[in-house]
């Protein structure tokens, strides 16, 4: 018996099909994204068992075949992306200063003592209008009615704190 006879009747479509979906879910694994590799891969192994298996002792045997292979590839990927030059793309690896401060808001101590006007009532939260400038304000407490002259009193962070403009005795 030749070499060449032994695979002579073997259909060869179902092969390429799961050495298409292996490969398709290693690539989806390296790159992962929004999953067209990983679904294509899993349709062509999906195929590949189908058409290969006879039984489904034979199917699921298949299946833990597969597992196995591409749990070993996973292993694989994820011991290259922690150490390795698969991790170099994935990894961000530059530092901040320390001298460098952020702040994910403006500091807006500046504001502090301007006037302005209420746009909402503030119950404790509501819009005030500040030479122009619509601010989501917070009063401390207390309800202050729409169209009240108001001033900022204080800012916690981004919470801007207002007070009611008491009427001067002129």
């Amino acid at each position: 018996m030749e070499f060449a006879a032994i695979f002579a009747d073997y259909n060869w479509i179902p092969l390429l099909c799961i050495v298409a979906g292996i490969i398709f879910i290693i690539i989806e694994m390296i790159n992962p994204g929004f999953g067209a590799p990983g679904i294509i891969g899993l349709i062509l192994l999906a195929a590949g068992i189908i058409l290969y298996a006879e039984t489904v002792l034979q199917a699921l045997i298949m299946i833990a075949i597969i597992l196995a292979v591409l749990g070993a590839a996973l292993v694989l990927v994820l011991q290259s992306a922690s150490k390795g030059r698969l991790g170099k793309h994935i990894v961000l690896d530059s530092t901040v200063d320390d001298d460098i401060k952020f702040s994910a808001f403006d500091d807006l101590g500046y504001l502090i003592g301007s006037e302005g006007k209420t746009l909402t009532v503030l119950r404790p939260s509501g819009t005030a209008d500040f030479s122009g400038v619509r601010l989501d304000v917070v009063s401390d407490g207390e309800f202050i009615p729409r169209g009240t002259a108001v001033y900022i009193e204080k800012i916690e962070g981004n919470k801007i704190v207002v007070k009611q403009k008491q009427p001067s005795d002129d």
